[in-house]
């Protein structure tokens, strides 16, 4: 009986540690995620947004953001601050290539990309980014930051705020209308 205790015993020993090693293992494949921009938001005078042949740029003037060339346009603050929100909260979780060939894969080369630039009041470009989309996974979309070979694959998809559309960013501002006396 005592062979036996003694038995058991190395077995559940043997069974704790290949359990501690194990787990140690596995650590090494959680999923990391780091902060990607680090740019203050009060910085940024400028937004320009460029996919394919069309253009739009964002622009503070003062305290208020108009759209450039569309002054018939009020921008629609909700978007804009969303998308501050979500550009400045990206983070990457994955660094999907290093090789500039494979640029296309991700959608990320200059023909293919949506370019998104962060500029200054003294016209100097704070982070200059490649936003390209996923076909595999809708949530999420690839960004290449200014001509760096790393794509990383972020944890929010942007692209659908990443719009060259005036009317997408702006509306027909609503001229006020007297009230009558009733």
């Amino acid at each position: 009986m005592n062979k036996k205790l003694l038995y058991g015993l190395i077995a559940l020993i043997i069974l704790i540690l290949l359990y501690i090693v194990n787990i140690n293992q596995q650590k090494s494949y959680a999923s990391t995620s780091e902060k990607l921009l680090d740019i203050n938001k009060e910085k940024i005078n400028k937004i320009l947004i460029q996919s394919k042949n069309e253009a739009i740029e964002l622009l503070q003037v003062d305290t208020t953001w108009v759209i450039s060339e569309h002054d018939s346009l009020q921008i629609k603050m909700d978007l804009l601050t969303s998308l501050f929100d979500k550009v400045l909260n990206l983070e990457s979780e994955t660094i999907m290539t290093t090789n500039k060939e494979k640029w296309y894969k991700y959608n990320v080369d200059d023909s293919l990309g949506t370019h998104l630039a962060l500029v200054d009041s003294d016209q100097n470009t704070l982070g200059y980014y490649v936003f390209g989309r996923s076909s595999s996974d809708y949530a999420r979309c690839y960004v290449r930051i200014d001509d760096k070979d790393k794509v990383h694959l972020v944890n929010q998809n942007l692209m659908y705020f990443l719009q060259t559309r005036p009317q997408y960013w702006g509306e027909v501002e609503k001229e006020s209308l007297p009230q009558e006396d009733l």
